[in-house]
């Protein structure tokens, strides 16, 4: 028993090395696949479940100046830069600057639109509602990895002297 238990301490050890060593890496280029992916069905109107309430929203937040069809088209480059910003490890703190903006922008239908973004306020979403705090999530993870990179251009934890 005592051999399998020594086992077991080896293999969770590599593995939290492993996590230690990779899991900002894998965590900034998951972040940015979605940006990406995300960003990309915006250019197809049609198949981004948000793009109604992002035009209306961005409507709103531009006091009518920028155009619905513009609107969709820049959020969607916006989006695209961000996912290519952290898959590439591209300019990061400007990347991870633009997805926070961009985060702030998310959360506004839950002010201009609460009707469409609850059934019930403030504790029944709807799968837009559902699609918004998610962004919780990408927050959380938007600081992870800017608190992890200690220099700008690096994804790993800086090392800390002792």
């Amino acid at each position: 028993m005592n051999g399998l238990y020594k086992r077991y301490q080896t293999i969770e050890r590599r593995v939290t090395d492993w996590t230690v060593s990779h899991g900002t890496t894998v965590l900034r280029i998951s972040v940015g696949v979605i940006y990406f992916w995300f960003g990309v069905l915006k250019f197809f109107p049609g198949l981004s479940p948000a793009q109604d309430l992002a035009i209306r929203t961005i409507d709103v937040l531009s006091f009518g100046l920028i155009p619905g069809n513009v609107s969709i088209l820049l959020l969607a480059t916006w989006e695209c830069l961000i996912g290519i910003g952290l898959i590439f490890k591209l300019f990061l703190r400007t990347t991870l600057f633009l997805l926070f903006l961009q985060l702030v922008g998310t959360v506004m239908p839950i002010f201009f639109f609460p009707n469409e973004v609850f059934f019930r306020i403030p504790y029944a979403a709807t799968l837009e509602g559902q699609y918004i705090i998610k962004n919780l999530v990408l927050a959380s993870a938007g600081l992870v990895i800017w608190g992890t990179t200690a220099d700008g251009n690096k994804s790993e934890p800086p090392h800390h002297q002792p």
